[in-house]
């Protein structure tokens, strides 16, 4: 066991499967282990590198094997597959691990702290209540517009709801369902309110969270989420780096020495629409450049990490011409 230098780990719910190899590739031992047997067997084997794919539970493990004196490193599971040799099996997803690994050029992505976790539950939980407003909104529409009424663009009408629909003859059970739709509604921007102060008072408390406050067109959502996402933003050498895994970088599809680069879409929805929408409501000039800031002043904003809120686009992007082909989000 000296000679173990790599670990992959397979996460399940029950069950891990853990295949060790030494510097020079060679397999050491394959085990089938529980999350118990797990942490007892880690316990006792010297400080390694252990590996897993970044998924469900996969930062708190994280978090609980360093605890223990290993080097663990999460992989996103896209650079994992082309490195399966067979047919589907979790040792053979579990070596996969190991093998692109231990490839020189691999990137890794940062565990997660408990707290980061907790802040994007949060986030996701907002989301799917704006989600759940805007099919209430609709629904709302689509009903009315059924009967001839046709009302506004926006949240103002739907909220003196009661007002219009006592303006129009409708079917008393239409009124009655129509209500109940307007009651979820107005308990679905409680809620959405509620979160809302609660991240701002926990930005309040939070010194990066300030720091991010104080970029242009950045407000407390858009903050807690790159708080809870990136954390501090060492892990990214450059702009492009921190850009990349959001979706604000086009994708790119070239051959024959000729650049094609696509749309900007990409990344995580709640991620990528709360950074899009810190920019404004067009594309136009998109993104800020921040030109007119001190010398060194966004480098100090994550404690000395580059400009990685300046996002540089190639002179021949889409996006660099005032075009988008992204659709646009949601309105947060």
């Amino acid at each position: 066991m000296q000679d173990v230098t790599l670990i992959g780990i397979d996460l399940g719910k029950h069950s891990f499967h853990l295949p060790g190899q030494d510097a020079r590739g060679k397999a050491i031992f394959r085990n089938k282990l529980s999350r118990k047997q797990l942490i007892e067997f880690l316990a006792t084997l010297h400080a390694c590198t252990l590996v897993m794919e970044a998924c469900a539970g996969a930062h708190h493990m994280a978090r609980r094997l360093a605890t223990l004196g290993h080097q663990v490193k999460l992989i996103s599971p896209q650079f994992v597959r082309p490195f399966v040799k067979s047919n589907k099996s979790d040792f053979v997803d579990a070596e996969a691990i190991c093998e692109a690994a231990s490839r020189p050029s691999m990137r890794f992505g940062t565990p997660k702290t408990g707290s980061q976790q907790t802040l994007c539950a949060l986030h996701k939980v907002r989301d799917s209540f704006v989600q759940d407003r805007v099919k209430t909104i609709n629904q709302i529409h689509g009903f009315l517009l059924e009967f001839g009424i046709s009302l506004p663009v926006g949240n103002a009408v739907i909220r003196r709801l009661p007002a219009v629909l006592s303006e129009h003859p409708l079917p008393p059970r239409l009124i009655t369902t129509l209500e109940r739709l307007h009651a979820h509604f107005k308990y679905l921007s409680e809620q959405i309110g509620e979160i809302d102060r609660e991240l701002a008072m926990q930005l309040a408390d939070n010194d990066l969270g300030q720091r991010l406050l104080s970029i242009p067109g950045v407000g407390p959502v858009t903050a807690s989420v790159l708080a809870a996402e990136i954390g501090d933003g060492k892990q990214y050498a450059s702009s492009r780096d921190f850009a990349a895994p959001i979706g604000l970088v086009p994708r790119q599809y070239s051959t024959g020495g000729r650049t094609n680069l696509l749309g900007i879409r990409g990344g995580t929805r709640i991620f990528a629409d709360s950074s899009f929408n810190a920019h404004g409501p067009t594309c136009t000039g998109f993104p800020t450049r921040l030109v007119h800031w001190p010398s060194g002043s966004v480098r100090c904003l994550l404690g000395g990490i580059p400009t990685w809120s300046l996002v540089h686009w190639p002179t021949n992007s889409r996006v660099s011409r005032g075009h988008c082909r992204r659709t646009m989000p949601r309105s947060l």
